[in-house]
Protein backbone atom coordinates (compact mmCIF):
# COMPACT_ATOMS: atom_id res chain seq x y z
CA UNK A 1 0.00 0.00 0.00
CA UNK A 2 1.34 3.42 -0.89
CA UNK A 3 1.57 6.10 1.78
CA UNK A 4 0.55 9.70 1.11
CA UNK A 5 4.21 10.30 0.25
CA UNK A 6 3.97 7.62 -2.41
CA UNK A 7 7.17 5.85 -1.39
CA UNK A 8 5.62 2.56 -0.31
CA UNK A 9 6.91 2.86 3.26
CA UNK A 10 4.73 1.97 6.20
CA UNK A 11 3.79 4.46 8.87
CA UNK A 12 2.18 3.95 12.29
CA UNK A 13 -0.96 5.67 11.07
CA UNK A 14 -1.71 3.37 8.14
CA UNK A 15 -0.21 -0.01 9.05
CA UNK A 16 0.59 -1.02 12.61
CA UNK A 17 3.82 -2.95 12.98
CA UNK A 18 3.37 -6.58 14.06
CA UNK A 19 5.16 -8.03 17.07
CA UNK A 20 7.24 -10.07 14.63
CA UNK A 21 8.38 -6.95 12.79
CA UNK A 22 8.89 -4.91 15.98
CA UNK A 23 11.41 -7.39 17.41
CA UNK A 24 13.41 -7.73 14.22
CA UNK A 25 11.62 -10.55 12.45
CA UNK A 26 13.05 -14.00 11.86
CA UNK A 27 16.50 -13.11 13.19
CA UNK A 28 15.36 -12.66 16.80
CA UNK A 29 13.45 -15.94 16.83
CA UNK A 30 16.35 -17.75 15.19
CA UNK A 31 18.69 -16.54 17.95
CA UNK A 32 16.36 -17.32 20.85
CA UNK A 33 15.51 -20.79 19.59
CA UNK A 34 19.13 -21.64 18.77
CA UNK A 35 20.30 -20.56 22.23
CA UNK A 36 17.45 -22.56 23.78
CA UNK A 37 18.44 -25.74 21.94
CA UNK A 38 22.13 -25.31 22.67
CA UNK A 39 21.33 -25.65 26.35
CA UNK A 40 18.57 -28.21 25.86
CA UNK A 41 21.02 -30.64 24.25
CA UNK A 42 22.78 -31.06 27.61
CA UNK A 43 19.77 -30.85 29.94
CA UNK A 44 19.35 -33.95 32.09
CA UNK A 45 15.62 -33.63 32.83
CA UNK A 46 13.85 -32.74 29.61
CA UNK A 47 16.69 -32.85 27.09
CA UNK A 48 16.16 -36.62 26.65
CA UNK A 49 12.59 -35.94 25.44
CA UNK A 50 13.94 -34.26 22.32
CA UNK A 51 14.84 -36.19 19.15
CA UNK A 52 18.63 -36.54 19.38
CA UNK A 53 18.82 -37.42 15.70
CA UNK A 54 16.83 -34.32 14.69
CA UNK A 55 17.96 -31.32 16.74
CA UNK A 56 17.86 -29.11 13.65
CA UNK A 57 14.32 -30.22 12.85
CA UNK A 58 13.19 -29.55 16.42
CA UNK A 59 14.82 -26.12 16.24
CA UNK A 60 13.04 -25.36 12.96
CA UNK A 61 9.66 -26.44 14.30
CA UNK A 62 9.87 -24.27 17.44
CA UNK A 63 11.11 -21.29 15.45
CA UNK A 64 8.34 -21.72 12.86
CA UNK A 65 5.74 -21.93 15.63
CA UNK A 66 6.95 -18.79 17.41
CA UNK A 67 7.34 -16.83 14.17
CA UNK A 68 3.81 -17.74 13.10
CA UNK A 69 2.31 -17.03 16.51
CA UNK A 70 3.87 -13.58 16.63
CA UNK A 71 2.75 -12.49 13.17
CA UNK A 72 5.42 -13.77 10.79
CA UNK A 73 5.23 -16.25 7.92
CA UNK A 74 2.86 -19.21 8.31
CA UNK A 75 5.59 -21.80 7.73
CA UNK A 76 4.55 -23.92 10.71
CA UNK A 77 1.02 -24.42 9.40
CA UNK A 78 2.26 -24.94 5.85
CA UNK A 79 4.73 -27.63 6.96
CA UNK A 80 2.96 -29.19 9.94
CA UNK A 81 -0.71 -28.21 9.90
CA UNK A 82 -2.51 -26.85 12.95
CA UNK A 83 -0.15 -26.48 15.94
CA UNK A 84 -2.22 -28.74 18.29
CA UNK A 85 0.40 -28.28 21.01
CA UNK A 86 -1.33 -30.38 23.68
CA UNK A 87 -1.78 -33.31 21.29
CA UNK A 88 1.78 -33.08 19.96
CA UNK A 89 3.20 -33.14 23.50
CA UNK A 90 0.74 -35.59 25.12
CA UNK A 91 3.11 -38.57 24.93
CA UNK A 92 5.80 -36.74 26.92
CA UNK A 93 5.51 -36.85 30.73
CA UNK A 94 5.31 -33.15 31.56
CA UNK A 95 4.84 -32.16 35.17
CA UNK A 96 5.46 -28.86 36.92
CA UNK A 97 9.17 -29.66 37.27
CA UNK A 98 9.56 -30.27 33.54
CA UNK A 99 7.54 -27.17 32.62
CA UNK A 100 9.67 -25.07 34.96
CA UNK A 101 12.90 -26.45 33.51
CA UNK A 102 11.67 -25.60 30.00
CA UNK A 103 10.90 -22.07 31.19
CA UNK A 104 14.29 -21.75 32.90
CA UNK A 105 16.11 -22.67 29.70
CA UNK A 106 13.88 -20.47 27.54
CA UNK A 107 14.33 -17.58 29.98
CA UNK A 108 18.11 -17.82 29.75
CA UNK A 109 17.89 -17.88 25.95
CA UNK A 110 15.62 -14.83 25.92
CA UNK A 111 17.96 -13.01 28.31
CA UNK A 112 20.76 -13.25 25.74
CA UNK A 113 18.97 -11.27 23.02
CA UNK A 114 18.03 -7.62 22.84
CA UNK A 115 14.33 -6.95 22.69
CA UNK A 116 12.11 -4.06 23.77
CA UNK A 117 10.97 -4.68 27.35
CA UNK A 118 7.24 -4.61 26.52
CA UNK A 119 7.80 -7.26 23.83
CA UNK A 120 9.96 -9.36 26.17
CA UNK A 121 7.18 -9.27 28.76
CA UNK A 122 4.54 -10.29 26.21
CA UNK A 123 6.70 -13.12 24.88
CA UNK A 124 7.51 -14.35 28.39
CA UNK A 125 3.82 -14.29 29.35
CA UNK A 126 3.09 -16.48 26.33
CA UNK A 127 5.89 -18.90 27.25
CA UNK A 128 4.51 -19.25 30.77
CA UNK A 129 0.98 -19.91 29.51
CA UNK A 130 2.15 -22.53 27.03
CA UNK A 131 4.34 -24.29 29.59
CA UNK A 132 1.42 -24.46 32.04
CA UNK A 133 -0.97 -25.66 29.33
CA UNK A 134 1.32 -28.59 28.43
CA UNK A 135 1.46 -30.04 31.95
CA UNK A 136 -0.16 -33.44 31.64
CA UNK A 137 0.73 -35.23 34.87
CA UNK A 138 0.91 -34.57 38.58
CA UNK A 139 4.37 -34.01 39.96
Amino acid sequence: MKTPLGDGSQSPTNSPESFYEAVGGEELFKKVVHLFYQEMKTDDLIGPMYPHDDWEGAEDRLRWFLVQYWGGPQTFSEQRGHPRLRMRHAHFPIGEKEAQRWLDIMGRAMDQVEMPEAHRHAMWDHMERVAAMLINRAT
